[in-house]
């Protein structure tokens, strides 16, 4: 279980102007801001639970993330993870946590990716059974088998994105940290790898943690959101839910050979064409199947087709919404 409770950070942040005769100043008087990357932040994660966080650059995610994977100290609060404090007990925790930072490797840049995995096998102190049995597990379900013998600095960013998946899992972590995994992903890597994550939560009950502007991602792997914004938890909830209070509105569109519609409570017309109308459906008012009974009483319909907002709208309304 992850818990945390009350969590602050602050940063302390040199700044001054351009320019060389600024640059000669600073070196006597520095000017500094404070920035409160998180405020009071407390959620709590139950085992084997997938996780959306979101929220926009600069929000807290990835502070919130280095705290829990022990890389920084909050000046306050609590943090326990599977009853461990993070940033004290360092040692034992990486053992039980696997982290993917999109925009950092913890693969050695000129030698063959199987060198990098023997090499964290000895840094984690992984049984030489365990490993094989992950290795191979990791190897087919990654499709591995054909670029491990490849330096890290010859694979395109798909193919190293999967071997930094891989690597972060060798040690069969309870706890895996995901910062932008998918980020500059071809579509059919991006599918790959989010059946891949879907996999080990569902059969090793592996509790996932995902940041990513990617709201697809989002979609495709979670059921809980958590939206921070200016350091702050701002929403905890599911995704139906959050679907259904910020996005009430589908989109129905009719085709039909004979007759006509007139608006009512909850269906409004948005746009006509000869044989064919478009409607608003508020679903707050009216559902859409009682939408769809109701106008095909008035005319004789070809075909129906529903669209409801997608989460990239979703989330962009929660982000009005907060002022974020």
């Amino acid at each position: 279980m992850i818990e945390l409770k009350q969590i602050n950070k602050t940063f302390k942040v040199a700044k001054r102007n351009a320019g060389f005769k600024e640059a000669a100043k600073a070196l006597f008087r520095r000017e500094y801001t404070y920035i409160e990357a998180l405020k009071d932040v407390s959620f709590t994660i139950n085992d084997g639970e997938m996780i959306g966080y979101i929220g926009p650059n600069g929000a807290g995610k990835s502070s919130s993330i280095k705290i829990m994977s022990g890389i920084l100290t909050p000046d306050s609060g609590e943090c326990r993870i599977n009853g461990l404090v993070p940033w004290k007990d360092r040692k034992e925790h990486s053992q039980q946590i696997g982290v993917v930072f999109g925009q950092r490797s913890q693969l050695w840049w000129d030698v063959p990716i199987i060198d990098s995995f023997e090499l964290i096998r000895d840094i984690y102190k992984v049984e030489e059974a365990e490993y094989k049995r992950n290795l191979d597990e990791l190897t087919e379900l990654l499709d591995l088998a054909e670029i491990v013998r490849t330096p890290a600095r010859q694979l395109s960013l798909g193919q190293r994105m999967r071997c930094e998946i891989a690597a972060s899992l060798l040690h069969s972590p309870k706890v895996l940290f995901l910062d932008e995994p998918t980020i500059g992903l071809d579509a059919v890597s991006k599918i790959a790898v989010r059946d891949f994550i879907k996999k080990i939560n569902r059969e090793s009950g592996t509790t996932v943690i995902l940041t990513t502007h990617d709201m697809n991602d989002i979609e495709a792997l979670t059921e809980r959101i958590l939206l921070i914004g200016k350091g702050q938890i701002l929403l905890d909830g599911s995704l139906d839910e959050l679907k259904k209070t910020n996005s009430p509105y589908k989109t129905l569109t009719l085709d039909y050979t004979a007759g006509g519609f007139a608006e009512t409570a909850g269906i409004s017309v948005l746009e006509k064409y000869d044989g064919r109308t478009v409607f608003r459906i508020d679903t707050s008012i009216i559902s859409v199947s009682e939408a769809i009974t109701l106008l095909s009483a008035h005319a004789e319909i070809k075909d129906v087709s529903v669209e409801g907002n997608s989460i990239d709208d979703v989330v962009v309304s929660l982000y009005k919404e907060f002022e974020i």
